[in-house]
């Protein structure tokens, strides 16, 4: 039986309760002595919301959660949990459950008594953590391997553990840093469905950590994407890649076609080279750009003459599968990608061929300097 297919039961929730914590940081800085790894950060996540930290290596996402979780001492700035700060709090005050990538999970101790840990570690009675490790294990659905050491379970079966134990002492927040990265594809899906499942059950407020952008977007309901120390923009999957707040934002979220060039008099953005696109009602706003985006999925094709405003040759073709991406030499040289979705009765355009593409003004972003 998948894991998509069975339900906990109706009052697990009540058993590991997934208390959730409104976390707030303030000016929240990291300072090495060669560079700033976390540059006075503010963010807030809502009771029960699920937010990621999305970014490339090195942008501070995993450096923000180590301070959050208390590994890290941060060198300025404050950590406050549902308005009380636990900034000078050593880990175990704080009440907050961390997974990492590689489970840390104890070798030497059974299922049972890797999720018993954090209980044993809070002096609670041998009949209270019996019932809440029984309630975790069928949480996790894996009831039957409380027995088992870690080595004896799989991938999966070990993150799942490894989850169960970060919950079972009801934390008020829940950190999760890069915790699908060494699962393989197949297990990574099935393990999106699971937290995405635990979280509605639960509303345990996680902030989730991954430099995978699909995860991203598919799990959060907000994401904060980071880049060198910062927050680039925060927002839910849709602002970030419809409404990019910068050129790194829109090169990093998903894929783009990124335009230099000018506003013209007439309303149109003229590219480096003469390629003309229509900006319609973000005409007057456009005094400031240097730079339009615009999603290959946005573009569609039309038969190429004289008075197209794109057309454009076809310069090479790759089948997907789902869709068919174009590379498609318009005026200038300049190329942009196009995606066409593939149905039966796509007719898929021939390297050389000349094609008309069509844009509604409307799927143009504007990009400032």
């Amino acid at each position: 039986m998948s894991l998509s297919q069975t339900t906990a039961p109706a009052n697990l929730a009540s058993a590991v309760s997934g208390r959730a914590g409104a976390l707030t940081l303030r000016g929240l800085t990291k300072r090495y002595p060669n560079f700033v790894a976390v540059d006075g950060i503010d963010l807030d996540l809502a009771q029960g919301e699920f937010l990621t930290l999305l970014g490339p290596s090195g942008s501070g996402k995993t450096t923000t959660l180590m301070m959050i979780a208390g590994f890290t001492p941060p060198s300025s700035g404050d950590i406050l949990l549902d308005g009380r700060s636990v900034t000078a709090l050593a880990p175990e005050r704080r009440n907050i459950g961390v997974v990492f990538q590689n489970y840390a999970l104890f070798p030497h101790m059974t299922v049972h008594e890797n999720i018993a840990f954090p209980l044993r570690m809070r002096n609670q009675p041998k009949p209270a953590i019996a019932s809440k490790v029984a309630a975790a294990l069928r949480l996790v659905q894996l009831e039957a391997l409380g027995e088992r050491l870690p080595l004896q379970l799989s991938g999966g079966q070990q993150q799942r553990i490894a989850l169960a134990r970060a919950l079972v002492f009801d934390p008020d927040l829940l950190l999760m840093d890069e915790p699908l990265g060494a699962l393989d594809k197949n297990l990574r899906e099935q393990m999106k469905f699971e937290l995405k499942r635990l979280h509605a059950e639960l509303g345990v407020t996680i902030l989730y950590v991954t430099h995978d952008q699909e995860e991203a977007l598919t799990m959060s309901d907000r994401i904060a994407l980071m880049d060198r120390g910062r927050i680039a923009q925060v927002g839910t999957a849709e602002d970030l890649y419809e409404r990019p707040a910068s050129r790194f934002v829109a090169a990093f979220i998903g894929e783009s076609n990124v335009i230099e060039g000018r506003a013209a008099a007439d309303g149109t953005f003229v590219a480096t080279g003469g390629a003309r696109f229509p900006l319609g009602g973000a005409r007057e706003h456009a005094a400031d750009a240097t730079a339009i985006m615009v999603r290959p999925e946005k573009f569609a094709f039309a038969a190429a003459d004289d008075t197209s405003p794109l057309a454009g040759t076809v310069a090479g073709r790759i089948y997907v599968g789902d869709c068919t991406r174009y590379l498609i030499e318009v005026a200038g040289g300049l190329r942009l990608v196009v995606k066409v979705q593939n149905r039966r009765t796509t007719e898929l355009a021939q390297p050389g061929e000349r094609v008309g593409l069509l844009l509604d003004p409307n799927d143009i972003r504007l990009l400032p300097e």
